[in-house]
């Protein structure tokens, strides 16, 4: 197996408004693809579903109450410098996310903070100053 990710999909209640805040929000680059059920979005090196939960859960096999939410992980983007931390995150805010934790220097040497998008999933905006992950 590759030691890669090649796509993320987050089952999301309101795909309408999902799709909305990670494309004019976040400003995304949305694929173009014929399904009014699901959105992607091609990111570098990786790709970004939006699926809705009932949906996902039925894909997957398992009950809907399963997908209890998306406190049990966070994702993360990192950027070149503390001020694109401070900017992305008050990029993010003025989409609709929620502030979770402000830009600050954090214990491993780096700068990073918290969102929590209009569907409950926690980002990580993060400047890695030992490693370019770009």
């Amino acid at each position: 197996m590759k030691a890669k990710i090649s796509m993320i999909t987050l089952g999301v209640d309101d795909l309408s408004a999902a799709t909305a805040f990670y494309r004019d929000g976040l400003e995304l680059p949305q694929f173009n693809f014929a399904s009014e059920g699901v959105s992607f979005f091609e990111l570098a090196g990786t790709w970004l579903g939006l699926y809705p939960k009932n949906a996902l859960a039925e894909d997957i096999g398992i009950h809907p109450e399963v997908m209890t939410g998306p406190g049990s992980f966070t994702l993360a983007h990192n950027v070149s410098s503390p001020e694109a931390v401070d900017a992305l995150l008050e990029q993010a805010v003025n989409a609709g996310a929620r502030l979770i934790k402000p830009g600050q220097p954090v214990f491993w040497g780096g700068y990073s903070g918290y969102f929590q998008d209009p569907e409950g999933y926690y980002w990580e905006v993060a400047f890695n100053p030992f490693m370019d992950l770009t």
